[in-house]
């Protein structure tokens, strides 16, 4: 499954109500494509940074659940913040990893996802669950996955590639910023 098409299915299993912070590159634009809203942050160009503003959401609002939509390499780029995020424990904080095994968005260069098990990372870290599923069970599980007491994370492996015809975030990060602050308010 090419990962845009399980990026569709984590927004599409989406409540309206959750927050969702989306890593930079591919991953942030086919979230953008598939279903654009005020509670999504788009992360524009700080690679690794999308788990630590989500656990910074999910500590200011424990109210609110906040899902991270994350891809391997941003993990890799910022993996101290796995850590952080199980000691801070934030119950409302949900990882969504999709791993591709590669930077999909600069030309497929391979990361080290593929002998480093990043749920295994996450579990070693003090994640509460982190688990690993088929990517073409996504929609089903995502329910359930929510449910959960987090830190939580979910990893589908997907196929490296990119598809044709994903559009660039087209909101400025002022606009961003302002967007999802009155989510967050909300």
């Amino acid at each position: 499954m090419l990962r845009a098409d399980a990026v569709r299915q984590v927004v599409e299993a989406l409540p309206d109500d959750h927050l969702l912070v989306a890593c930079n590159g591919m991953i942030g634009r086919e979230v953008f494509t598939a279903r654009d809203r005020e509670s999504t942050f788009y992360m524009i160009g700080s690679m690794g940074l999308a788990l630590s503003i989500g656990l910074g959401v999910a500590q200011c609002r424990p109210d609110r659940q906040v899902v991270v939509l994350d891809g391997d390499g941003n993990v890799l780029m910022g993996a101290g913040v796995l850590a952080t995020a199980a000691a801070l424990a934030p119950e409302n904080l949900h990882h969504v990893v999709l791993d591709n095994e590669a930077h999909g968005s600069t030309g497929d260069q391979r990361t080290v996802s593929d002998v480093v098990p990043l749920e295994a990372m996450a579990k070693a870290a003090g994640y509460v669950s982190a688990e690993r599923v088929d990517a073409e069970d996504l929609a089903k599980v995502m329910p359930a996955f929510l449910a959960k007491k987090g830190p939580a994370l979910l990893l589908a492996k997907v196929d490296k590639g990119n598809q044709h015809g994903i559009a660039r975030v087209t909101h400025t990060p002022p606009e961003i910023t302002a967007r999802f602050s009155r989510a967050i308010a909300g």
